[in-house]
């Protein structure tokens, strides 16, 4: 004989119960079948809710029976023949007649017993048993329906009321020895007390039901249906990558249900768990797929970690104080009292000093715990031995559960530093002796990037997924994007690394899309987005609280690079191509990099220098291993190296930094780069990742542009003063012909004194044969003395500049 039980989603109208119909019928073929029904979807919390307001005299509670009424027989009518709906129309409106007498007493009396309210909730299950045994009479005469009242008793606890095993498995095994039937269905959730008053079995009773009866009857399988292919190794409706578990033991499945997994009432286990019977969880609406099998057999091969799961809404209430050290006693008074209130404990810790203990229970028990818990010790408190409870809300426990756990070391410490590296705190740490689950308490908005950080580092072959929020979207903007999507399937085939661009950003618009933005026409989508805002921007990153977030900054806005500490504090990474932030006053710039230490939040800005050229990384690496920079040379800009390489008698210096803007080599105002400022932040940069403290103003910059081309404040201002002043750069131009030497704009670093410039450079000097819009630097060192390290290549250009942003990026996808 099988078991099986239906849950709401699968009876929630006549469409899925035909799909059960069908089920019920294919098995029936092999096995003789006990089938327990849940209520239709909804019904429960629709019958909750009418007796809720019929006990605060709201009369809308007559509205609530009109559409339980009205449900059910619309239900009947669609399942049932024409010819045999009048008697059992019929039928169900009595029933429904019997709630309304029930909701009206209700009403009149203005309240609610538990025992009224288990006979209101009971009405679900009569319902939907009724319905579904009369439609099953239509395929096959051979089955009955069984009122589980009948045969399943308990004790006057209402709400949740404690099973009497020893009649109920009695009157269980005497029904089904005289009855040869081969269907029998029957209701859930639903029993009844020795003096013949209705009780129910928690939420999720219909498992317990269908639980209770496969023990009783030492049935070969219990069958649990419902909306989804089994246990997942996490939440699916948060971890989209979550996948079901095959086969899992009878103590895994109780650590996860207990932890939050819906899709099994935790106590449905233990009655058929005495009796070694399998629990098999299938997919009404995908019978064919495989489900997941709960034994006791658990192969040494199978997956360490079997599942993670939760429980939202939770209170940590922590007792502590010296008056608690060496006293016997004080745990049991704690325990004691909760269970006076009816309260469950869901989590223990307590500190080895027994200085303290801490619990978790639900929020709805948080004020009603601490009320009963300084009652309790109202002596010591005002003897100042022990303090009040502290009562923290609003956090979640999540556990990581598996049987094999106890066989591997370092779980525990994988855990909590996957947690850590995307700012999750831990409030509180338990773990069983069984060693079966580590349980943590966390902050309840943390939950989903707790959850998916922690399935991606256990379950997804160590693919790590990055979340990129991108602000500036231009040239270089364009081409980064263009280079993710060429590259997204080589990086996550390779490396183990999914990219997904979650926002964007210009100055006119921005989008958002926490599955990811498509980026086959993201121009399209964005100039449909909302308006731009800088501070929305910030506050969705924040509001979403993805793992592995990174804001990339592919601008060249001072307000832009002074968001950077708002976005390291939250443990989001950032990549910049901005040199303004790290440019900016020294204590500004020693403040991040220590903000990003402190909250694990790579700052990675190697295109600051060089573009895509390896600089500031040579540099981390030679101060990393010992070696002190002594001089720096280098020509830095990629931008002023095109200009003079192509300005020449053929080509006026007005046109030919025009054309270095439409390549894509200048800053959008190319006074930044003429003006020798773009090349005094690089060497800046340099410096201080070389180990030096100084600032903007301590590098003298030698401008070669007249007063009044730096004077001006648009770029057509701009470019019209290098028209007028012409003939200042053609002079500058035949002074290096003279000279026989090159025009380049050098800077350097030496004895703690900096300098930017225009120079003449000889032949014989490694500056003078660098082509086109390439950067060059000599470093000179404690290792490289006579002979310096030098970096050379190309270093202006949006492709160049995209590919360095992108191997930042990267980059913190390898950490």
């Amino acid at each position: 004989m099988k078991v099986l039980k239906f849950g709401g989603t699968s009876v929630a109208n006549a469409q899925n119960i035909k799909l059960v119909l069908e089920i019920i019928n294919q098995k029936s073929k092999n096995d003789k079948l006990v089938v327990v029904v849940s209520a239709l979807s909804k019904v429960t919390d629709l019958l909750q809710l009418a007796a809720a307001k019929a006990a605060a005299n709201d009369e809308s509670f007559r509205e609530i029976v009109a559409e339980i009424e009205k449900k059910h027989l619309d239900t009947l009518k669609d399942l049932i023949p024409v010819s045999e709906q009048s008697s059992l129309l019929s039928h169900v409106k009595r029933i429904i007649n019997h709630l309304e007498t029930l909701l009206d007493g209700c009403f009149l009396l203005g309240e609610l017993s538990p025992r009224t309210a288990d006979t209101i909730l009971s009405f679900g299950e009569l319902l939907s048993s009724y319905i579904i045994a009369q439609a099953y009479q239509q395929i096959n005469k051979n089955v009955v329906y069984k009122d589980s009242r009948e045969i399943i008793k308990t004790n006057a606890d209402f709400g949740k009321a404690a099973v009497n095993f020893e009649i109920s498995n009695q009157l269980i095994q005497e029904y089904f020895d005289l009855n040869e039937s081969q269907i029998n269905i029957l209701p859930g959730f639903i029993a009844l007390t020795l003096d013949g008053i209705t009780t129910t079995l928690g939420r999720g009773g219909s498992d317990y039901t269908a639980a209770i009866i496969a023990g009783a009857l030492d049935a070969e399988q219990l069958e649990i249906w419902t909306d989804v292919n089994g246990m997942f190794t996490a939440n699916p409706k948060i971890v989209k990558q979550a996948q079901p578990i095959a086969a899992i033991s009878y103590q895994e499945a109780m650590e996860l249900s207990h932890f939050g997994a819906k899709v099994l009432y935790p106590p449905t286990i233990q009655p058929v768990l005495r009796k070694n019977i399998p629990i098999l969880i299938k997919n009404t609406f995908e019978p064919e797929a495989e489900g997941t099998l709960i034994s006791s057999h658990v192969s040494s091969k199978d997956t360490v970690v079997k599942g993670i799961s939760h429980i939202d809404h939770i209170s940590l209430v922590t007792l502590e104080g010296p008056g608690m050290i060496g006293v016997a006693g004080s745990s049991r008074r704690l325990f004691e009292v909760l269970s006076q209130e009816k309260i469950n404990v869901i989590f223990i810790t307590q500190a080895s000093s027994e200085h303290s203990i801490c619990i978790g229970i639900l929020n709805s028990d948080a004020e009603n715990a601490e009320a009963a818990i300084n009652r309790a010790f109202e002596v010591e408190i005002l003897q100042n031995k022990i303090d009040p409870a502290i009562v923290e809300k609003d956090l979640c426990i999540i556990a990581l559960v598996g049987e094999n756990m106890k066989n591997h070391q370092g779980l525990s410490g994988r855990m909590f530093s996957t947690l850590g590296k995307n700012n999750v705190n831990i409030r509180a740490i338990a773990q069983g002796a069984s060693e079966r689950n580590i349980s943590t308490v966390i902050n309840e908005r943390d939950v989903k990037k707790a959850l998916n950080t922690l399935h991606e580092n256990f379950f997804e072959e160590n693919t790590k997924q990055l979340n990129l929020f991108v602000m500036g979207v231009g040239n270089v903007g364009e081409k980064f994007i263009e280079q993710i999507h060429t590259q997204k399937k080589f990086l996550k085939d390779n490396l183990k690394i999914n990219v997904r661009v979650i926002a964007l950003s210009n100055s006119r618009k921005m989008l958002f899309d926490e599955d990811g933005i498509s980026l086959k026409e993201w121009q399209a989508d964005l100039d449909k987005g909302e308006p731009a805002n800088k501070e929305a921007f910030i506050e969705r990153a924040k509001e979403l609280n993805l793992r592995n977030s990174i804001f990339v900054d592919i601008t060249a806005n001072a307000t832009v690079s002074e968001t950077y500490e708002q976005f390291l504090k939250q443990s989001i990474a950032v990549v910049t191509c901005n040199k303004i932030a790290c440019s900016s006053a020294y204590d500004n710039y020693k403040k991040l990099k220590s903000l990003s230490r402190q909250y694990n939040a790579p700052f990675l800005f190697e295109t600051n220098v060089g573009a895509g050229l390896p600089i500031i990384d040579t540099v981390k690496n030679l101060i990393a291993s010992g070696d002190k920079v002594h001089k720096i040379q280098a020509v830095l800009s990629g931008s002023l190296n095109f200009i003079f390489n192509n300005f020449d008698e053929k080509n006026s210096f007005h046109d030919v930094v025009k054309e270095a803007g439409v390549q894509g080599f200048t800053e959008p105002d190319p006074k930044i780069d003429l003006s020798g400022i773009d090349v005094a932040r690089k060497i800046l940069i340099l410096i201080r990742e070389s180990g030096y403290e100084m600032d903007i103003d301590a590098i003298e910059n030698e401008s070669f542009l007249p007063a009044e081309c730096l004077a001006t404040t648009n770029n057509d201002d701009f470019f019209a003063s290098l028209t007028k002043h012409a003939e200042h750069f053609e002079n500058i131009y035949k002074e290096a012909l003279a000279k026989d030497s090159r025009l380049k704009y050098v800077a350097q670093f030496e004895n703690g004194k900096a300098s930017v410039g225009l120079q003449f450079i000889p032949k014989d000097h490694p500056f003078y044969n660098l082509e086109g819009k390439d950067n060059i630097v000599l470093f000179y060192t404690d290792r490289y003395v006579d002979q310096p390290l030098l970096i050379k290549g190309a270093g202006a250009g949006a492709a160049v500049t995209a590919s360095g942003i992108f191997a930042d990026v990267i980059r913190i996808g390898n950490d």
